[in-house]
């Protein structure tokens, strides 16, 4: 069995929380500095709202505040923001999607749309293969 404990940090993105409304939930800059990857995970819980859908967008740029931003190309994501998005009978499952970008700052956007019931969701960011590891 290969160590994974030691070559991985996990942050939080997305705090867990309860969304009744169509405000954007928008990550913490992850810093990826020091590793060569970055996997977004997203964890749904009970969502409510019979029509509800929650799209994924990845931002990157070389500002700590990300006032660079841009949207990541396809070619930068493994998988895509229409996978990673999910819906109102996505209930209890998680999502992904990795970054291969070579900006230092990177955050995960999710908008829900017709959403007025309460939508519990969390984020998370994992980095990986670290310049050195065994990482803290």
């Amino acid at each position: 069995m290969l160590d994974l404990h030691n070559n991985i940090t996990v942050r939080r993105a997305i705090s867990p929380v309860s969304v009744a409304d169509t405000t954007p939930m928008v990550s913490q800059i992850i810093d990826t500095q020091g590793f060569h990857s970055l996997e977004f995970l997203i964890a749904t819980g009970s969502i409510a709202d019979a029509d509800a859908t929650f799209a994924v967008l990845v931002e990157d740029g070389n500002s700590a505040t990300l006032t660079d931003n841009a949207a990541v190309a396809d070619a930068q994501l493994l998988g895509t923001e229409l996978a990673a998005g999910f819906q109102f009978d996505d209930d209890n499952e998680v999502r992904r999607i990795g970054y291969l970008g070579a900006k230092r700052y990177v955050r995960l956007t999710i908008t829900p749309s017709a959403n007025a019931s309460a939508a519990l969701l969390s984020a998370v960011a994992v980095l990986g293969h670290p310049g050195a590891a065994p990482v803290a």
